[in-house]
């Protein structure tokens, strides 16, 4: 927060002084202090009152210039920021032309050259594979086929946002109309400055209609091929369910929805529209006669604490003193220990309170894993919103997972093969939650062996890692090595595979081609240090 320092003017006004050490004054407090009552006559001094109104006119004159700073200031680190993308686009151009000559020389076919560079552009940045990629891509355009663009961006004109948005819309023509259209947009920054995302979306699309309408057209028709249905968490032990559809389609699907909950809506029904809506997606996609009832297994990592509040009796543990405070004298008498069993009497969480984690969603408070396991009743909706609704019958299996009581660790489980038994790969999913890799966080696809199989590593919890397909892919690229950690940071270590500080949680180091090292440690389960820390 900033704070000025009005000139005291030769006198000792105490509202003044107040505003120099950075107290906020206003100017009822300024004009009180110098214009006070004469306490004879009951009159306002005039002068004072002059010279306070003086002085709040020179603060109010300096705030305002200030705040005209700030905004200059603003805008300067705005442009800042576009020219930090620019030169992080050369260099990563240039490391993606280096390694490719590089793995050329080691022999590497040239189909597979290039591979792993997006994902150490990635860790550099600390992003997402998939972002790293993308990031990657937009480099190699702007360096090589779109010069004003990248001067725009250079210059702070533009956004990295905005730029990808050049990219992007112009994917589709070739490179003479591309460069076209980067000139023609781009090349005037002044306007391209003033452009938001819509019209400059728009200005692109004119351009390159005029320039090339069969390229449009075969763009707007390939879409279709790529149509998809994704789902990922939301806030609130919720999801999104999105599908990518063609047009007509997506509008039939939202005119479908709407008729059936216009319809219930006017025969009584008193769930709100979204919700008609949103049961009807379901009911329909899963063929069940209403949304409640569903068939489903859940994977849940919970503490007996939490799954058996209220039944289980208090955690009782033995303290012994230091002999320094009052507690030394309750030294042998048992105490109540809250939070995680094994007595951590650094735990700020209230006994039963510890959160559970659903495998593919993550953690989720503990009193609504308990309700999803009894689920006599639905704890998402109160049933007075449905008067008319029987309560749900939803069949809930639960797959338990033991955890060892010292350390926190899942139970493991060895095998032989080189293939990954299925219950060794739910305890992996259980435990990497998702993609092991640092910042990614794609749902895990494969399961991938830290010290690879073919050079003795074994197929067993400790030397397993759950990875999307993508970071499994780029680990497989020359010069990308994984090791597991031991308890102490030694390479490898058997028992625990801990991280360095001792939390008992599966830890690896990661060496990227250019030396560089990242650890990743698999995220905190219930019950343990790590889950509050």
């Amino acid at each position: 927060m900033y704070y000025l320092s009005a000139p005291d003017r030769g006198s000792t006004n105490p509202g003044l002084a107040s505003v120099a050490v950075g107290k906020r004054c206003g100017p009822s407090d300024t004009l009180g202090s110098a214009a006070e009552l004469d306490p004879e006559t009951g009159e306002v001094d005039a002068a004072g009152l002059e010279a306070a109104a003086v002085d709040v006119a020179e603060v109010d004159a300096a705030e305002s210039a200030l705040r005209v700073q700030l905004i200059d200031h603003i805008r300067a680190l705005e442009e800042l920021k576009g020219s930090i993308c620019a030169a992080q686009a050369r260099a990563a151009a240039v490391f993606d032309e280096s390694s490719r000559r590089s793995q050329s020389r080691a022999g590497v076919k040239r189909d597979q050259l290039g591979r792993g560079v997006a994902a150490q552009v990635a860790l550099a940045r600390r992003e997402s594979p998939n972002k790293g990629a993308r990031l990657l891509g937009l480099a190699r355009i702007l360096s090589t086929e779109m010069p004003h663009t990248l001067r725009a961006l250079s210059r702070g004109a533009i956004s990295e946002w905005r730029a990808t948005i050049l990219v992007r819309e112009t994917a589709c023509l070739r490179l003479v109309d591309r460069q076209k259209v980067d000139e023609l947009v781009a090349g005037d920054q002044e306007r391209l400055a003033q452009l938001g995302d819509r019209k400059l979306i728009a200005a692109i699309k004119s351009v390159s209609y005029g320039l090339d309408p069969h390229s449009v057209v075969n763009r707007a028709a390939k879409a279709a091929s790529d149509r998809f249905v994704s789902c990922r968490p939301a806030p609130d032990t919720m999801a999104y369910v999105t599908a990518l559809l063609p047009v007509a389609q997506g509008v039939g699907v939202m005119a479908a929805l709407m008729r059936t909950a216009d319809r219930a809506r006017a025969a009584g029904d008193p769930r709100s529209k979204g919700q008609v809506m949103a049961d009807t997606f379901v009911e329909l996609l899963t063929g069940q006669e209403r949304a409640e009832d569903l068939r489903v297994e859940v994977q849940l990592i919970m503490t007996d604490r939490t799954l058996l509040h209220g039944v289980l009796p208090p955690v009782v543990s033995r303290h012994s003193g230091t002999g320094d405070s009052d507690a030394d004298h309750s030294g042998d008498s048992p105490r109540t220990v809250r939070g995680r069993p094994g007595g951590s009497a650094q735990s700020f969480v209230p006994d039963g309170a510890e959160p559970a984690v659903l495998t593919g969603y993550g953690i989720v408070p503990a009193q609504w894993a308990r309700d999803l396991i009894r689920r006599d009743g639905s704890s998402a909706a109160p049933q007075r919103l449905r008067p008319s609704r029987r309560a749900p019958r939803t069949e809930v299996w639960l797959r338990r997972l033991y955890a060892a009581p010292d350390t926190g660790r899942l139970t493991a489980m060895d095998s032989r093969a080189r293939l990954v038994p299925d219950g060794l790969a739910r305890l992996i999913a259980a435990r990497d939650q998702i993609c092991r890799t640092p910042w990614c966080g794609a749902p895990i696809r494969h399961y991938d062996h830290i010290k690879p199989f073919r050079e003795g590593g074994p197929t067993s919890a400790e030397n397993i890692q759950g990875l999307c397909e993508a970071c499994n892919q780029a680990k497989e690229a020359p010069g990308w090595t994984a090791r597991c950690e031991g308890a102490h940071g030694a390479p490898g270590a058997p028992g625990a595979l801990a991280d360095n500080n001792g939390t008992g949680r599966h830890s690896v180091t990661i060496a990227t081609p250019t030396g560089h090292m990242y650890r990743s440690t698999a995220p905190p389960l219930p019950g343990t240090t790590g889950a509050v820390s």
